[in-house]
């Protein structure tokens, strides 16, 4: 028998949510998203509070959530550990080569897929903010299969 609590027996997806504000840019690792309604599409995405990506997402209604590829796993050091607050996340990016441009934002050129959203409600939810967003735009990247926290797990960078 799994030693696991429930919610941590699902494998789910893992995504980097792009931000931006006016010059400004970051980018972050997110897991809890959902899909919430088929008409119109909408979506939930949590993003951690006293983040710099929460700062950016509350002063700009739109951000992309980047499926990221199961080879992006070394992105979560960078994306996920670190604080956008503390470091020029793209930069860092940009120097490798790593960024590319869609509907206005920098995103990261190996994603799977990209879904550009739009907030429509929010609410607080301990310690993370919870974003309804409308679908606004969709782009199919590349093939490939997508980062899990399963591989998170086997590459030992989260211990859930």
């Amino acid at each position: 028998m799994t030693r696991k609590k429930p919610w941590n027996r699902i494998n789910l997806p893992v995504y980097s949510i792009s931000s931006k504000f006016d010059t400004t840019y970051n980018m972050n690792i997110c897991t809890y998203t959902s899909a919430v309604s088929m008409q119109p599409k909408q979506i939930i995405v949590a993003i951690y509070n006293d983040t710099k990506t929460l700062e950016i997402v509350d002063n700009s209604p739109k951000f992309v959530l980047q499926l990221l590829a199961a080879e992006q796993y070394r992105m979560v050091d960078l994306l996920g550990k670190k604080s956008g607050k503390n470091i020029d996340k793209i930069s860092r990016l940009e120097k490798r080569e790593l960024i590319a441009h869609w509907n206005g934002f920098k995103i990261l050129k190996d994603a799977l897929a990209l879904t550009e959203l739009k907030v429509e409600n929010t609410m607080q939810a301990g310690d993370h903010k919870l974003f309804l967003c409308s679908v606004v735009d969709y782009k199919n990247l590349n093939e490939g299969k997508a980062l899990t926290l399963d591989d998170l797990r086997e590459h030992r960078l989260i211990r859930i």
